[in-house]
């Protein structure tokens, strides 16, 4: 399991976000060097995790419960083969394109050492929003990507550290219950009635998911 790249985005001026600013930094390019990834602050406060990646949006995204955000290149390959299109690591936003990890069944909880120093875990699955559809221009994307059940990972950073391409990912952590990425999305979308299983997963949730789940059993 490693680390194919670091991806980084600035900010770019779109006309597909509803982002106060009207910009984005969701097309993200691999970066050069070194990259250093510390908890960011609150959401709403802070932005991205990544040192050089914008957040453009601070009310949807950023924060310590989505410092970073993972996703495989084996699921990027898969896309690629549906779209029939080329997609380069940062394609879809992630600040980590991964090899060998399997994200979409990562446990909530689950912890990551990154090269030496950075040690993460696994918050919540990525949903998609209407800035992720129109960088990618397809028709139905919100959808589509839905269905597959397969969204990546945002990730809190629990030790900072620096981290570059070819860093070794090793899990160093797996809590003792089921609840994975994959299942905590189709929880939060298109299975509402898998709620109450995602509570297994306690205080590790991103707290906005794990609010929505006791709202639904109360």
């Amino acid at each position: 399991m490693k680390l194919l790249t670091v991806n980084v985005g600035r900010p770019e001026a779109v006309d597909y976000t509803d982002a106060p600013s009207g910009t984005t930094g969701v097309h993200k390019h691999p970066a050069d060097g070194p990259v250093r990834v510390v908890a960011p602050g609150p959401k709403g406060v802070g932005a991205s995790g990544v040192a050089g990646d914008a957040v453009c949006d601070t009310r949807h995204h950023g924060g310590n419960d989505q410092a970073v955000y993972a996703f495989a290149r084996e699921d990027l390959d898969g896309w690629e083969r549906e779209l029939g299109r080329p997609l380069a690591n940062g394609a879809f936003g992630e600040n980590l394109t991964t090899l060998g990890l399997d994200v979409n069944g990562a446990l909530i909880g689950e912890r990551w050492r990154i090269g030496t120093e950075l040690v993460l875990e696994v918050t919540c699955g990525r949903i998609p929003c209407r800035t992720f559809a129109g960088a990618l221009g397809e028709k139905g994307w919100v959808k589509r990507f839905t269905r597959q059940a397969a969204p990546g990972a945002y990730l809190r950073v629990i030790e900072p550290g620096e981290i570059r391409a070819g860093d070794a990912v090793e899990i160093v952590h797996r809590p003792d219950h089921d609840v994975t990425v994959s299942l905590q999305f189709r929880a939060a979308t298109t299975e509402r009635e898998l709620l109450p299983r995602i509570l297994a997963a306690g205080e590790a949730l991103h707290p906005e998911a794990l609010a929505n789940a006791r709202k639904y059993v109360s």
